[in-house]
Parts: C-alpha cells; sequence; structure tokens
C-alpha cells in the first residue's frame, strides 16, 4: 500500500513543471494568467514570484502560484 503511494507521487512529480529560482515564468491559469514574473522562492507545491514594482511605494508585487499553472 505504501509503495502504491511512492509511486502515484512519482507519476505526479514527472507531469509538473518545476521552476527554479531565478527563472522567468508565466502563469496559465488564473487571476494573473499571462503575468511573467521572475521566481524567488520555490516552495514543495508553489513558488513565489516578483511580477514587478509597485511605483508609488516602491515595493515589489508578488504573489504564490502553483507549479501546475506555471510555464517556463
Amino acid at each position: 500500500m505504501v509503495n502504491e503511494e511512492k509511486n502515484s507521487n512519482k507519476v505526479q512529480d514527472k507531469k509538473v513543471n518545476k521552476a527554479n529560482v531565478g527563472d522567468i515564468i508565466e502563469v496559465k491559469r488564473g487571476q494573473f494568467k499571462g503575468a511573467k514574473g521572475e521566481v524567488l522562492i520555490v516552495r514543495e507545491n508553489s513558488v513565489i514570484i516578483k511580477m514587478g514594482m509597485n511605483e508609488k511605494t516602491g515595493e515589489p508585487i508578488k504573489t504564490v502560484v502553483n507549479h501546475k499553472i506555471i510555464e517556463k
């Protein structure tokens, strides 16, 4: 039973595009569809990307994106 779960996880991992820190990625679905950003932090199931800078405050605009909805 445990081996079956490990095998199914390996199959799922192969289908997902994994990003690395510094990669420029494009969001494929959701509110930010078509937006491009630089990967800042890589998590297990998601990445945090910087999509630009707020002109008024000078702070970076960041969002969390699931690995399944990105394209390198």
